[in-house]
């Protein structure tokens, strides 16, 4: 007997079934009433859209509810490394990611009740989501939303205890519009009637607008950053602010200015799904999140050792224009505290703005070696993206990987140590923490 696999089964099904996106329910729901309906027997959800800072604010929405002794599952997507990471799975003292014989057998059962019917591998995912999350005990679920909102896989939760919607941007044109208010509109399809709503910190008046006008029209309970709640800096710590009072809470151990919004928009959401989280709770949240590739410090591994000596290593899967600027100001911060040379070494896909990505480090980093993605089929090749560089006013050079970028750095660095950003995609980041050694756990 042939013993199941977990990629050998995602594997299987990426020769039945096409790439891509299926911009309607109606597949997933067909699935899912097969199955029984699963994704209505979940605990109390939080469901979470936008273009940036989604896995942040479910790092964070994952840290306060297990820090106040909640056992909670956590779906986010895409991976890094493993599919498995898509899976976190409640456990005492902490979620797991999913076993492999637990996950292959949960993927096999809904393949089956698929019947060889047309479908995408993401809506079976999202529908082993639901298997396991409805068959696993926990006290709620931490829920992402794949791409745009309003026709996506995860759409089909009826009523989250919160739908949450992050920095919306522009991003994934093709599918949620060339606006930034139709791409607010589509996020925005999250929100269920009379269900509470978060809103976090937006760069756009106009996305604001759409969001905030499609709450009131579903009486939706909502509250928005900058209105009903706020975090800001004070003395090397983040204060957080709403009706209920002020905490002051240690700075969040993910670095960057942004995520005392991310982490706001998490305690926001958090106490709007009904949960109550204690001054404690929220203090240990904030020096207990974690999450890959965001802003990510290297310190270990094999690319590591490859680096100019003393040299300061940071991942960040970022990959569009929002992301760019939120990165920067990050570096920039790291840059007044601990003045080093910046270089970055970028990998991008062909469905970004690759430009708009770089303009964010004009005057900031001193070069950039370009390098090809080869975990996607969407890779820019490494002298194509050179060019986007140079457009952004950036000195560029192509190189052939991560590693000949590192030794080049080091055979020819004269001064102090440089500050290396490794960044520009999230396949191209997963690929990084897999050559390193050190994939998510």
């Amino acid at each position: 007997m042939t013993t199941l696999s977990a990629e050998r089964e995602i594997e299987h099904l990426m020769t039945l079934h096409p790439k891509g996106f299926d911009l309607s329910l109606d597949r997933v729901t067909r699935l899912l009433e097969r199955l029984g309906n699963p994704q209505d027997r979940l605990p109390p959800v939080i469901h979470i859209a936008g273009t940036n800072g989604k896995g942040s604010c479910a790092a964070f929405s994952r840290a306060l509810l297990e820090a106040a002794g909640h056992l909670v599952h956590v779906h986010t997507s895409p991976h890094l490394v493993n599919w498995h990471e898509r899976y976190r799975l409640a456990a005492e003292g902490g979620g797991k990611l999913v076993d492999d014989d637990v996950f292959a057998e949960a993927i096999a059962r809904v393949a089956e009740a698929n019947g060889g019917q047309k479908i995408t591998v993401f809506e079976i995912l999202t529908a082993v989501t639901f298997i396991l999350f409805s068959e696993h005990p926990a006290e709620a679920a931490i829920v992402e939303v794949g791409l745009g909102g309003r026709f996506d896989a995860t759409n089909v939760i009826r009523q989250p205890a919160v739908s949450v919607i992050m920095p919306i941007s522009m991003d994934h044109e093709a599918y949620l519009g060339d606006r930034v208010e139709l791409i607010a509109a589509e996020k925005a399809g999250i929100m269920k009637r009379g269900c509470p709503v978060v809103i976090g910190a937006q760069e756009s008046d106009v996305a604001l607008q759409v969001l905030i006008e499609t709450a009131e029209r579903l009486d939706c309970p909502t509250v928005v950053y900058g209105q009903d709640f706020l975090a800001f800096e004070e003395n090397g710590r983040m204060v957080y602010q709403d009706e209920d009072g002020l905490m002051d809470l240690p700075s969040p151990r993910l670095p960057g200015r942004h995520q005392y919004a991310n982490a706001a928009a998490a305690i926001a959401a958090v106490k709007a799904a009904g949960f109550e989280i204690s001054h404690r709770a929220a203090e240990r949240a904030m020096t207990h999140v974690a999450w890959p590739a965001r802003m990510q410090k290297l310190t270990q591994g094999k690319l590591v050792d490859l680096a100019p000596k003393g040299a300061e290593i940071w991942l960040d899967g970022g990959h569009n224009p929002g992301a760019g600027i939120v990165i920067a100001e990050a570096l920039a911060e790291q840059e007044e505290k601990n003045p080093r040379p910046l270089v970055l070494i970028s990998g991008m896909i062909n469905t970004k703005d690759q430009t708009g990505y770089f303009s964010a480090f004009k005057g900031l980093a001193r070069h950039v070696y370009t390098v090809p993605v080869t975990s996607s089929d969407a890779g820019v090749p490494n002298d194509e993206l050179a060019l986007r560089a140079e457009e952004a006013g950036l000195s560029a050079e192509p190189v052939s990987s991560v590693a000949s970028a590192l030794m080049l750095l080091r055979d020819s660095w004269d001064g102090p140590a440089p500050r290396i950003l490794i960044g520009g995609s999230l396949y191209f980041a997963g690929a990084v923490l897999a050559e390193n050694g050190t994939p998510p756990t």
